[in-house]
């Protein structure tokens, strides 16, 4: 921290970035910002409200509306400890109490907080760099199409954005004034919010705790001391509340969240490309997270888990990995940095460019200011202002651990989006004092320079990552949402449209394949199933989808041939095996049958599906006895008029009279039209009365 304003060591001709000012910032240029960057969000929000996304909530959207509208219901403490980050769902929540239930009502809240951020970007580069570069970066954050994008989801991207603003402020606040205890408080309560919507802030909290008490890596003081207790006591205002809920509903200290483990095994596996997938494949959205994390870990471990022990197991797999492959592994990591700084906004849900689809202003300013082109300039920002590096060097401290952060995990537009801020802080003085700057210097001293930003250009520019269309990805995100909601019609016109956009997508051919199955157009399903397979032959997913399509119409032989490609391409899925046992007694082979079961019972012996199917094999092939197991143990799990009836036939075949009665009797108290049902309890009840 420095004492007192003194003069930058940039040197230029423009005025725009040279003595840092000693006056206020310019009242008049802020409210330009603020009012640009309103306008331009308020105009995106207009062209997009006629989408057919506006009013649909997809993937952690929806998660987190669910989870705000229980807080807004008055269930504010919850009942388990954290899985995700709860900032968000709360700051929705707080905007539901006070205006009800109205998305609209939050994408404007957010777009206020955009302007705000606008602002706060400008006037840190203002008290750095000068008027002109804070004109510059808070029109380019005002603009940025990125910032506009997030600004409008239902996202705590939003959020991010905000408060990583927030913090730059007040970081160069501390950097160009006298440092006072209040501003490192304020650090400290901005810092603990950012880290409750992105964990990996955490690491910003302690490089920023050591610059408190260490500033300038020298020793510390009376005063530097106060400094990092003041920021220590603001971020605990804000984490020990969460510390000590997450302690009395789970029992275990959680300073956040309890998904450390499983992100961090999400980023570092053998199968990953760097983005994020899921733990089973189908079922990344942030419904299935903490399921299948928690049942994976507790099968593998065969007991019942705590949070905090599931987050152990995933660390483990994680770090066998890192310790078994290392080479693969740094393989990896060189992928998700070039990922981290590509001009490519990976996303899970949906894209900027559909949104783009639907707002012309989106489109043209994803164009000319994407971050591909950012990133050039804030390094040609960097190398300009390098004079200056010892008062600059906690916000390349900063870059350095975010990025880092981010790349030990995995990559998504939305985890790398809190560096924007930081990078429109540099790019800024390049843009206004490039010109003055080149006319300063011979070829020869600038040929490093375009030697630099050429690389940045080529490097975050390249396509590092084989993407299908992200429309067509979009759609298909959209139909798998309306067909969830059992809107199936308007499912099949999103997964009709992703077709549209790309032919040979192959997950919408599978989810109109599917949607079509449920109509019961089997054959045109086949269809769909079979164009899947052009373009992904390996999938044992679609191999099994096919198979149970053709055994559906009679095509026996190529519905038992396709599960078998199944089975053989996915021996640990219990899909295709639960279908090939399903399918192999129509062709006679019961040893096949129940082999298959078996197998899909012992990948998983929590799943009633698997057990009932077992079960009523076991009792068609006369065995009803090894049958009474599983159907009890199905019933148990999901209960059903017809589970309980095949448990009866079994306990009525193995001569247990009285307790088939019993099971009987549910059957019809859960279905009292079940006919069969019906007859069984007769003819049960009849013989035990032969017996007395």
């Amino acid at each position: 921290m420095t004492s007192k304003p003194r003069r930058t060591a940039i040197r230029s001709d423009d005025a725009a970035v040279g003595e840092p000012p000693t006056g206020p910032f310019d009242a008049r240029l802020a409210g330009a910002i603020a009012a640009l960057a309103l306008v331009v969000r308020a105009v995106h929000l207009f062209q997009i409200k006629s989408a057919p996304f506006f009013s649909v909530l997809m993937g952690d959207s929806r998660s987190y509306d669910t989870w705000a509208q229980q807080i807004a219901a008055g269930d504010w403490i919850g009942h388990d400890v954290f899985y995700q980050a709860p900032l968000y769902p709360y700051f929705l929540g707080t905007i539901y109490t006070l205006f009800g239930h109205d998305v609209m009502a939050v994408r404007v809240v957010q777009a206020i907080l955009g302007s705000v951020a606008a602002v706060l970007v400008a006037h840190a580069t203002f008290r750095l760099f000068g008027r002109g570069a804070a004109l510059c970066a808070g029109v380019m954050a005002a603009l940025y199409p990125t910032s506009i994008f997030f600004d409008g989801l239902l996202q705590k991207t939003a959020l991010d954005g905000f408060l990583t603003s927030v913090a730059l402020w007040i970081i160069s606040g501390i950097v160009v004034r006298t440092s006072r205890w209040s501003r490192w408080l304020g650090l400290g309560i901005v810092i603990g919010a950012l880290s409750l919507t992105r964990e990996n802030a955490l690491l910003l909290a302690v490089l920023l705790a050591g610059w408190a008490v260490w500033p300038g890596l020298g020793k510390a003081s009376a005063g530097s001391l106060v400094s990092g207790a003041a920021f220590v006591a603001g971020l605990a205002l804000l984490l020990m509340p969460v510390a000590i809920r997450n302690y009395a509903v789970g029992g275990g200290f959680y300073l956040t969240t309890s998904q450390f483990g499983p992100n961090l095994y999400l980023g570092n596996n053998a199968r990953t490309d760097g983005t994020a997938g899921a733990l089973i494949a189908g079922r990344g959205s942030a419904e299935y997270e903490r399921q299948d994390a928690t049942e994976i870990a507790e099968r593998a471990a065969g007991k019942t888990l705590t949070p905090g022990e599931v987050s152990e197991y995933w660390t483990s797999q994680a770090t066998a990995f890192i310790v078994s492959q290392p080479g693969p592994w740094l393989r990896l990591i060189a992928r998700k940095t070039a990922l981290f700084w590509n001009a490519y906004e990976a996303f899970d849900t949906e894209s900027q460019e559909w949104h783009a689809d639907y707002s012309w202003l989106l489109r043209m300013l994803g164009h000319v200011g994407h971050f591909g082109i950012l990133v050039p300039l804030a390094a040609a920002g960097v190398w300009i202002t390098w004079a200056d590096r010892r008062r600059l060097l906690v916000f390349y401290v900063v870059m350095a651990a975010y990025s880092a952060s981010v790349i030990a995990f995995f990559i998504y537009a939305r985890y790398r989006y809190p560096i924007v801020p930081f990078l429109l802080l540099f790019a800024a003085p390049a843009m206004v004092s490039l010109p003055s700057f080149v006319r300063a210097r011979s070829a020869r001293e600038l040929a490093p320079l375009g030697a630099l930003v050429a690389v940045l250009l080529v490097f975050t520019n390249w396509p590092v990552l084989a993407t299908e269309d992200t429309r067509a990805v979009s759609e298909h995100n959209l139909g798998a949402t309306y067909q969830s909601d059992g809107r199936i019609d308007e499912a099949m016109a999103a997964y009709t449209r992703a077709l549209a956009i790309n032919p040979t997508f192959g997950p919408a051919h599978v989810s109109l394949g599917n949607a079509l199955m449920r109509q019961g157009r089997t054959e045109l399903a086949i269809t769909h199933f079979q164009q899947a397979l052009v373009a992904t032959p390996q999938s044992a997913e679609v191999q099994t989808n096919l198979g149970i399509a053709l055994m559906s119409v009679g095509r026996t032989a190529e519905g038992v041939a396709a599960l078998k490609r199944a089975v053989a391409l996915a021996p640990s899925s219990i899909e295709p095996h639960l279908a090939l046992g399903e399918a192999l007694p129509e062709i006679g082979d019961a040893d096949g049958a129940r082999m298959a079961l078996a197998r899909a019972v012992g990948l998983d012996p929590t799943r009633p599906d698997t057990q009932r199917a077992f079960g009523r094999l076991l009792i068609e092939q006369h065995r009803p006895a090894e049958a009474i197991e599983h159907l009890q143990f199905a019933a148990q799990r999901a209960p059903s008029a017809e589970v309980h009836n095949e448990l009866g036939i079994a306990l009525a075949t193995s001569g247990r009279v009285n307790d088939a009665i019993v099971e009987f009797r549910r059957a019809l108290a859960l279905d009292g039209s079940m006919a069969e049902a019906r007859r069984n309890l007769e003819a049960a009840t009849a013989d035990a009365a032969r017996t007395r």
